[in-house]
Order: C-alpha cells, then sequence, then structure tokens
C-alpha cells in the first residue's frame, strides 16, 4: 500500500496561514498533528471526523512531520459549479490523474486577465532569475537582494514600495506541491518582501498558476511586474546520496529556461560548514552536478568570499565551474546583518544562522549580486 491511511477526528484548531490550517486530530487512539489545505477539503471544524494521509508522518520525514486530510466526509466542500474556464475554476489540472488532482486558473489560458500578454511573450528582458537548489535559501536571496537595494544597511523599509525591488518567487515542482505548504513564503509576501509565488509544473496553489518553468518565469515578469524571480523547490527536497538522484537537479533546467528566454541566470551555490553528511559539506555536489552537467547555458555563478580555509575550499571547489559559467566573487560584509534582519525565521535541515553562517551567507551574496544586475 502506497499510502497509509487513518481515520480520525479534529478536536481543535491551531495555527492558521494563508492556504493551509494545522488540526490537532484523535486517530488510532493517539493524537497527531495534522494539516489541512481548506481549497482542496474544505475547512474542519473541531469534531469532524477526517481521513488522514499519514505516510510522511510515519516514515519520519522531517519536513513532512504532519498527517494530511485527504477529506472531511461528513461535511464535503460545496462544488463551484460550471464548466471549467471563464466564470469556473480554470483548465489547468495540477496533481493530474492523482485523487486529488485540481483545477487552476492558468496565466496562460484563454481567459486569464494575462493570456493576451502571455500567448506571444518570449523575452525576460535581461531580469535577474536567482536559481537556489533548497527552499529555505528563499529568505536568505532575498535578504541579500533587498539589503543591497537599501544601500547596505539592512532591508529596514518595506521592500515592495519601490517597484524596481519586486520580487517574485517561482516555486518549482520537486519538493512541496501546493505553495501552501510554505509559512515562509506566506509570510514572506505578507511582510511586502514577495510581489507573488508563481507555482509552476506539477505545484499550485501559487498567487500565479503555470504551466512551465518558462512560462512561469514568463508570468512573473509580465503578470506580477517582477523584477528579480528566485525560483527553487518547495519544502521537502528528495535526494537519495547518488550523483543523479536528487530533486535539485532542476536548478540547472532553471537556469536553461531563463538564459533562453533572455533572463539573466544568477546561481546560488549550496554551501554548508556543518551538514554532517560528506556530500554537502563545503560545497554541495548538488550545486556542482546541476550546475557543472545539467545547466548548459552560461550562468553568473556567486562565490561568496567566506573567510579562511573554509572560504578558500569553496572558491577552490567551484573553480570547476567557471568552464562553463562566469565566477562572480561577491563580498559578505553586512549580510548577516541583513540576514539577522529577516522577517521570518532561518533554516535549513534544523540549523539556523548561527549553527550554519555559510549556507545562509552564500544565498544572500546570490541575492546581492542579483540587485547590482537589476541596478544595472
Amino acid at each position: 500500500m502506497v499510502i497509509r491511511w487513518q481515520a480520525g477526528v479534529v478536536t481543535a484548531a491551531g495555527r492558521e496561514w494563508a492556504g493551509a490550517l494545522e488540526l490537532e486530530v484523535t486517530a488510532g487512539g493517539a493524537a497527531v498533528r495534522a494539516l489541512a489545505y481548506p481549497e482542496l477539503t474544505g475547512r474542519p471544524e473541531p469534531g469532524d471526523r477526517v481521513l488522514l494521509n499519514v505516510t510522511a508522518l510515519e516514515m519520519g520525514l522531517g519536513t513532512g512531520g504532519y498527517a494530511l486530510v485527504i477529506a472531511v466526509p461528513g461535511r464535503l466542500p460545496a462544488s463551484r459549479g460550471g464548466p471549467a474556464g471563464p466564470g469556473g475554476p480554470g483548465r489547468l489540472v495540477k496533481a493530474r490523474y492523482t485523487p486529488l488532482q485540481a483545477a487552476v486558473a492558468g496565466a496562460e489560458e484563454q481567459g486569464s486577465p494575462w493570456h493576451e500578454a502571455l500567448r506571444e511573450a518570449d523575452d525576460l528582458g535581461g531580469m535577474p532569475v536567482v536559481v537556489a537548489d533548497l527552499h529555505s535559501a528563499l529568505p536568505a536571496v532575498l535578504a541579500g537582494f533587498f539589503g543591497e537595494r537599501a544601500g547596505g544597511a539592512g532591508p529596514g523599509a518595506r521592500p515592495g514600495e519601490a517597484a524596481a525591488s519586486r520580487a517574485a518567487y517561482l516555486m518549482l515542482d520537486g519538493g512541496a506541491l501546493p505553495a501552501w505548504f510554505s509559512r515562509t513564503a506566506a509570510a514572506l509576501r505578507e511582510a511586502g518582501w514577495l510581489a507573488g509565488t508563481v507555482t509552476t509544473g506539477q505545484a499550485f496553489g501559487g498567487d500565479v498558476e503555470a504551466v512551465t518553468v518558462h512560462s512561469g518565469l514568463l508570468a512573473a515578469r509580465h503578470a506580477l511586474g517582477a523584477r528579480v524571480v528566485v525560483a527553487t523547490q518547495g519544502p521537502g527536497n528528495l535526494g537519495t546520496g547518488t550523483r543523479w538522484g536528487f530533486s535539485g537537479v532542476a536548478c540547472g533546467e532553471a537556469v536553461n529556461a531563463a538564459a533562453v528566454l533572455g533572463g539573466r541566470p544568477v546561481a546560488s551555490l549550496r554551501v554548508s560548514q556543518a551538514d554532517p553528511r560528506e556530500r554537502h559539506r563545503g560545497l554541495s555536489h548538488h550545486s556542482l552536478t546541476a550546475y557543472g552537467r545539467v545547466a548548459l547555458a552560461r550562468a553568473d555563478v556567486v562565490v561568496p568570499d567566506l573567510p579562511g580555509e573554509f572560504g578558500a575550499a569553496v572558491a577552490a571547489a567551484a573553480a570547476a565551474l567557471g568552464r562553463r559559467h562566469r565566477l562572480v566573487r561577491v563580498g559578505v560584509g553586512g549580510l548577516r546583518e541583513a540576514l539577522a534582519a529577516c522577517p521570518v525565521p532561518l533554516s535549513t535541515m534544523g540549523r539556523g544562522l548561527e549553527e550554519d553562517p555559510a549556507y545562509f551567507l552564500a544565498a544572500a551574496a546570490a541575492g546581492r549580486h542579483a540587485a547590482r544586475l537589476a541596478a544595472g
């Protein structure tokens, strides 16, 4: 059985953010933490019987530490009615041919307010596109971007006030599929650090839905008015400890997409001082494979100017990427302060800024470089 099912009863509602609701549920005689997406299931209330997918919970996956609500059988949500298309939910089906496939309104489809703009759109006009392996890099990249836009003094003002600082998040489908799962993206939008999220491929639930990474980048530019895009997978990447079996290979494909559309790809390196796994300590093999083998187009690979022997080792490992890409050394002075001012918690694999500063500094350096490109 590929899905581990349980039935339970909602005992209490917990935290809520854009598109998601935490619940306390009694299932199998035990209290479990559950997550519902009201757009898919309706809004569960205390006393409701719910059907749960407990696969990730029972496997002990870090990001997936929830039972996920599949349905509220006794109180199904009202149908929106009508055919898909204008006046209906849309004609793009995501999570296709799964029991929870959902029809969403795509930016590209006929009837969309952006259809005409996107029908022949083919150029990002040199817009910087920062590509990063992990979802946890998103706030760090933006901290570097807005810190640089603020003259290096940190993003004290609401960045969204300046049209030239409009940033969009392009969510790849290698991790979580519902954008609603990300408390980070919701909080960054609330803080004014994001103009919106574009969900691409099988990912869904963004402010704008798109079919591909290519059309998603164009939608970020033309629908959200973005001047910079950060492209990462959603929370919960997949890795197997093999050279090719990890979802971050999509970073190389995103570089190619940005380049073919006339954008300026900026590659953020995955760097760690504290990861217990040798393959991710220093410069991760994920970056070396995605940028060194998958990315065929030329990108600006940002090499953070980290201090000491560790910084020298990262720069030496990144040198191999110079055969295909432009290596850009970026100083990290002032970036720690910019990261500390971030409106959302910084965490990667359970480590924060104090435990693994190199990871966040490398992502922030990519954001700093993107800000300089946007200003130029």
